[in-house]
């Protein structure tokens, strides 16, 4: 790349809706070097002859750290041997606030990078009153000042090509002189770390435990220093943003024309005030979700009946067309059954995701947030890990990430702690599967589903699970912080519908990718297991069935099932099953079941390909029956039973709400609390609440 260009700014200010905007589908998510914080890189085309890498950096109010995502963007700014250390940095604002936002450009513009000022969001600016002078505006700070509106593509260009102009030397007059504030302690660091920058020496001063680049030796060193010169941090910062907010009145005095203050929030007060209210306020939220659930059945169903009646086409043609043999039967009751299972859900998935999508891009994601606060911190918990555990909707891994941002340890682990009872998209396929065999496909009132309104209590259930754990926690884990909770509530806006479209094929791609390897791996496996057996079982089994199977005036079809079903119980799998099957029987489960739990601690998704693989293995009457018919048809070989009765159904629904049945959250868990203490304690009592209450339900439904 020509250029490395990071997006520096407040959250709420458009920043990650710029860079979507600037790369496009260029770009990828990773980890910072030795860090498990999201990296977001993408490119962009400046002009004809310039490319650039874009870095989009965490969202924070100034330079000062509160959480480990925030300290991230000094280590970045000011390690030069940094991978991400930019060549230009874009400082991205809300036009509508901008003496707020100006103390992080302030901050950021002392460093010496050069830089671009991107005003964003005129649009909404301008609908409030407020007018910004950009040519006089820039002439104050010598940089380059850019109007735009990220969500509107409005200025895009001209920011690029601006960014393309910018002298890789700063141009930037200095904003605060920093040195009055400590100047011994700040000389000193100058001279021992040799830099010639005043704000840097003092950032390090605030900062350094924090700055990784540093080796322990020159912590020590700095500390040292540090203490010599009576350095107080705290009042040293305070004097910093003192100082910084009155020369950005001066600044900002003649360039910013406010002429709508009176009816500025006029709106969104009038909408929160009904959104947000202790009662209406929650009945809106939990009707907003029983919509949200009846959509993604009502709305799904005829893709779904289409992909399943693909699959099932394509099997019955490959057993119809392809020769007899292995390999026949590991690509279409192997591969192909375990594509099955990925892509039946797809449209599910892409549902949940685009009305997520929806909800944080109006900011209503926001207001909900708010109005849990009060609920959390009655449990133990603050607004913060609401953010966590709605993230949990989608996945736990990168939710229980996002749990640096709360900084009371107590409240950071509980919130871990309690994450993954949220049900995640991977329980979505296994709810919507079982939910399909033991609910009618029949409405309320003519207009709700009932199918919808048990996947909406079975997400309930994984909520009220985490606040009564969390609310345990609280009296268990002892602690004297104090925690507190402070949140900008961002205003109303339309939903970008490409942006919707954007997530929705996003995460739809991550299920099939990141799911589906998972899921196919452990297909072909079971697949194995399910086609082997040990010693002569099979050929004594043939044996036993070979003159049935001569004799043409009988059902050979029937037959060959009872062939098919007795291998399978007397394969790899099937042995196993049957090891298990003891210990889940008073579940209501059978060995098949079984076999299904056991998988899904791999990933929860896996059970769905696990009993598309089981039950094409198992043989049927019609090759094209999808996994929901042979399910359905399924009898318990003991009692002549169905195996999927109502009381099976809850119970296994249970099982999947409570159980840590994910090696990715057990592993993240371990790395985001350096040990195993705490993920051990998680996998047991989650595992105990899913026996339990799945015991507890079938005796008493069956």
């Amino acid at each position: 790349m020509d250029i490395k260009v990071a997006l520096v700014g407040n959250p709420n200010t458009g920043k990650s809706t710029l860079f979507n905007r600037l790369t496009g589908l260029n770009q990828k998510i990773g980890n910072f070097p030795g860090i498990t914080v999201d990296k977001k890189t993408g490119f962009s085309r400046l002009d004809s002859h310039k490319e650039a890498e874009i870095i989009d950096l965490p969202g924070t109010y100034s330079l000062y750290p509160k959480s480990k995502d925030e300290s991230i963007v000094f280590q970045v700014l000011a390690d030069k041997k940094n991978s991400s250390h930019p060549d230009v940095i874009v400082l991205v604002t809300d036009s509508s606030n901008l003496k707020r936002n100006m103390l992080l450009y302030s901050q950021v513009a002392d460093l010496g990078i050069p830089m671009v000022l991107a005003l964003n969001m005129v649009d909404v600016a301008a609908k409030q009153g407020i007018e910004v002078n950009v040519d006089r505006l820039a002439e104050k700070l010598g940089i380059q000042v850019v109007s735009i509106s990220a969500r509107n593509n409005i200025g895009i260009d001209q920011l690029k090509q601006a960014i393309a102009n910018t002298n890789k030397i700063a141009t930037q007059n200095l904003e605060v002189d920093v040195n009055f504030l400590a100047p011994a302690a700040i000389n000193a660091i100058k001279r021992h770390i040799n830099a010639d920058n005043d704000y840097y020496a003092l950032q390090v001063l605030h900062q350094h435990e924090h700055l990784t680049f540093f080796s322990d030796q020159q912590q020590e060193e700095i500390e040292e220093i540090e203490q010599s010169h009576g350095f107080e941090s705290a009042k040293v910062q305070a004097a910093e943003t003192i100082a910084r907010y009155k020369h950005l009145s001066t600044i900002l005095s003649d360039v910013v024309v406010d002429k709508g203050t009176a009816k500025k929030f006029s709106f969104s007060d009038k909408l929160d005030g009904i959104l947000t209210h202790k009662i209406w306020g929650f009945a809106i939220f939990l009707l907003i979700l029983f919509i949200i659930f009846n959509a993604i059945f009502a709305w799904s169903s005829y893709p779904m009946d289409l992909i399943e009646s693909t699959f099932g086409w394509l099997t019955a043609l490959g057993h119809e067309h392809l020769p007899a043999g292995m390999l026949t039967d590991l690509l279409l009751d192997g591969v192909i059954a375990g594509l099955g299972g990925i892509f039946v859900f797809i449209p599910q998935i892409a549902i949940l995701f685009a009305f997520i999508s929806i909800l944080e891009d109006t900011g209503y994601m926001a207001r909900v947030t708010f109005m849990m606060d009060k609920i959390m911190s009655k449990v133990g918990l603050n607004g913060k890990s609401v953010v966590p555990m709605i993230g949990g909707l989608a996945c736990a891994v990168p939710s229980i990430m996002a749990a640096r941002n709360i900084e009371n340890w107590k409240d950071r682990m509980i919130t871990i702690m309690v994450t993954p009872l949220i049900s995640c998209s991977a329980r979505l396929p296994v709810y919507i599967l079982i939910i399909s065999l033991i609910v009618p496909q029949e409405t309320v009132f003519g207009i709700f589903s009932k199918q919808g309104l048990a996947l909406m209590i079975m997400y309930l259930v994984g909520v009220v699970a985490a606040v009564a754990v969390a609310w345990v926690m609280k009296v268990i884990i002892k602690t004297k912080e104090r925690s507190y909770f402070i949140m900008e509530l961002p205003i109303y806006r339309m939903p970008r519908w490409k942006n919707v479209l954007f997530t929705m094929y996003e995460k739809s791609k991550t299920f099939v990718f990141e799911a589906g390897k998972v899921i196919i791996a452990i297909s072909i496996i079971l697949w194995v297991m399910a086609s082997f057996g040990p010693g002569n079982r099979f050929e004594k089994i043939d044996q036993k069935y070979a003159t049935a199977l001569a004799d043409t005036t009988q059902n050979t079809t029937h037959i060959e099932t009872l062939v098919a079903t007795e291998k399978l119980e007397n394969s790899y799998v099937g042995i196993l099953g049957h090891f298990i099957e003891p210990a889940i029987r008073p579940l209501g489960y059978d060995w098949k079941i079984g076999i299904g739990l056991i998988t899904s601690f791999a990933a929860r998704e896996a059970f769905v390909g696990t009993m598309a693989t089981i039950y094409s293995v198992d043989g049927g009457d019609e090759d094209s029956a999808t996994i929901r018919e042979r399910m359905a048809a399924s009898v318990n070989n003991k009692t002549g039973l169905p195996v999927y009765t109502f009381a099976t159904g809850i119970s296994l629904m249970l099982f999947y709400a409570f159980a840590m049945q994910c090696m990715s959250t057990v592993a993240i868990v371990y790395r985001e609390t350096k040990g195993w203490k705490w993920p051990v304690i998680q996998l047991v009592y989650m595992t105990a609440m899913a026996y339990v209450a799945a015991l507890v339900a079938y005796q008493l439904l069956r």
